[in-house]
């Protein structure tokens, strides 16, 4: 059988079920996608090119579950606020910088820290959807995005009464293509009323595609609901109807014991934020106890205006290391557990499980080499606990979507960064004006 390429002499984790991990490994690519591993001595004829990786980590390609990318036009533009008068803040800073263009300028800025930090895979919900997927192809990214819902005219100049109408058309243009994920966005319950979250979830379940949302990410928005309706967030939402295995919940740091058991009898994934939830004074959301009853949990950086990067090995550290603490159980969240919130979990969060996430045949080839020719990676017992609790952004050298290479030597190949900072930096005047 002959091969696109293959990567040869790696260390091969490749975050399947059995946590298998190949030393001296090879991994043939063939069609964009995986087509064997094994052992390097076994892999190293009839293949077009072959990439040596002598002492790297080869590994899947890391999957932020909730991201604003766009957002990091704004980093560091707000601080020291709680999350209800830091949102009044960040919508007049958006209401006065967005359109089409910027959106998806500061989309490629975002997307392209994440590429360059071995993110291959990102759930984004942001205004203008489709520049958010312009971006993505730009530098090269794989993205789960599509309409966002809010009761009131949003930065896209859209009132309520085009949400579906929007939603539908981003289905239409972007429902068959591979490099996208489709779904709903609507922001939350407490700026969405039920109707409208009703028919977002509606608009999606035509096309079987996703369902994002916040969800009870602070006190206030506890409170918020609960005087509104009666119930707790979870329970409002689980009441609407809107809660299954393709509903993504970001945050989730206000949960009762029954709001977790829900969630796991529902096979919803919640998208952690530690970064963002600490930044912001959130709170610690009860990762060890939702791990405990079954549900799927998975991270994500949240945007560059909340946590000041889009760091998801920082973000990783954190989500492994945080409940520890909360719990004072040193094995609240194993290292196994950790490194599969990032990988596996995160596909099938995105419905696309069989398709990425792991490094297994078949599979489509999304995936990583770290170097660990470095200070911090010496000595390597355990390459797993190396990912989880050692490994840094700065060590990502080679990056891999469909078997297409879009970093390499830690360069970005699809498209020219500092095209993008320099643009970026031409606003930065407006950005600060815009809440002066």
């Amino acid at each position: 059988m002959s091969f696109d390429f293959v990567i040869t002499n790696a260390i091969i984790v490749t975050a399947d079920e059995s946590d298998t991990v190949v030393r001296d490994g090879a991994l043939a690519v063939s069609g964009g996608r995986i087509a064997a591993i094994g052992p390097a001595a076994d892999l190293s004829g009839n293949a077009g090119k072959v990439i040596d990786a002598a002492g790297m980590i080869l590994m899947p390609g890391l999957i932020n579950t909730h991201c604003h990318a766009a957002d990091s036009l704004f980093r560091g533009l707000i601080e020291d606020l709680p999350l209800e008068p830091w949102l009044q803040t960040v919508w007049k800073a958006e209401g006065a910088i967005l359109n089409r263009e910027t959106v998806r300028l500061g989309a490629r800025l975002g997307f392209s820290e994440l590429l360059l930090g071995g993110v291959t895979t990102v759930m984004d919900m942001f205004w203008h959807p489709t520049e958010t997927v312009g971006a993505a192809r730009d530098v090269g990214l794989r993205v789960s995005t599509g309409g966002i819902f809010f009761d009131f005219p949003g930065m896209d100049k859209h009132g309520p009464e085009r949400r579906v109408r929007d939603a539908e058309a981003f289905f239409e243009e972007f429902g068959a293509d591979p490099m996208v994920l489709p779904g709903t966005f609507p922001h939350g319950a407490y700026t969405v009323n039920p109707e409208n979250l009703r028919a977002a979830r509606d608009a999606t379940d035509r096309h079987g595609g996703l369902f994002c949302t916040h969800a009870a990410e602070t006190k206030a928005e506890l409170a918020d609901i609960e005087s509104r309706y009666g119930r707790t967030v979870i329970r409002h939402l689980e009441h609407l109807g809107l809660l299954d295995e393709r509903a993504v919940l970001a945050h989730c740091v206000w949960l009762d014991d029954e709001e977790i058991d829900i969630l796991a009898r529902r096979k919803v994934t919640v998208a952690h934020n530690p970064m963002s939830n600490l930044k912001l004074a959130s709170g610690f959301a009860r990762i060890a106890d939702m791990l405990a009853a079954g549900v799927r949990v998975t991270v994500g950086t949240d945007g560059a205006i909340s946590g000041n990067d889009l760091d998801m090995w920082m973000a990783l550290r954190m989500a492994a290391t945080m409940p520890k603490a909360t719990t004072l159980r040193a094995d609240a969240v194993t290292t196994a557990q950790a490194l599969r919130m990032v990988t596996q979990n995160g596909a099938e969060a995105l419905g696309a499980g069989e398709r990425i996430g792991s490094l297994e045949v078949g599979k489509e080839a999304d995936m990583i080499l770290l170097a660990t020719d470095r200070a911090h990676a010496v000595p390597m017992f355990d390459p797993m606990t190396h990912i989880v609790y050692s490994a840094a952004k700065s060590d990502v050298r080679h990056v891999f979507v469909a078997g297409e290479q879009v970093v390499r030597d830690g360069a970005l190949v699809k498209s020219d960064l500092a095209e993008t900072l320099a643009a970026v930096r031409t606003l930065e005047p407006a950005i600060a004006a815009s809440i002066a």
